[in-house]
């Protein structure tokens, strides 16, 4: 299944909504270019990844790429709505420790709204 994306703004920050694989090749380039366009508009970024049923060694690159990218632009990017198969990749792959990931987009929202706060 190709990737689809939708970006919608919730209190000022990004959440950009994946369905389908996030695998080497268009779909990485797609969320790559996708995020770039928001971390220049918004350095808050949430990516639901609800409808995300597989990610191969270059979707998992690209989700790298895409922390790094917006850590150097002062950003930040939470991952959130994780299904049990991505979670456990990113468990397998150590990247739990690396990104900071949601049970729900809400946990996601809530979390950048009390750092607003602070």
């Amino acid at each position: 299944m190709q990737l689809r994306l939708s970006t919608r703004i919730v209190d000022g920050i990004a959440v950009l909504d994946c369905a389908g694989r996030i695998v080497f090749g268009d779909e990485s380039s797609l969320l790559r270019d996708a995020v770039r366009n928001l971390i220049n508009e918004n350095k808050r970024i949430v990516l639901n990844l609800g409808g995300v049923n597989y990610i191969d060694s270059g979707g998992l690159g690209t989700l790298i790429a895409l922390y790094t990218t917006a850590h150097k632009a002062g950003g930040s990017i939470k991952l959130a709505n994780l299904t049990e198969r991505v979670v456990d990749l990113l468990q397998i792959t150590k990247l739990l420790t690396v990104f900071e990931v949601y049970d729900s987009e809400e946990k996601a929202l809530d979390s950048y709204r009390k750092q607003a706060v602070a």
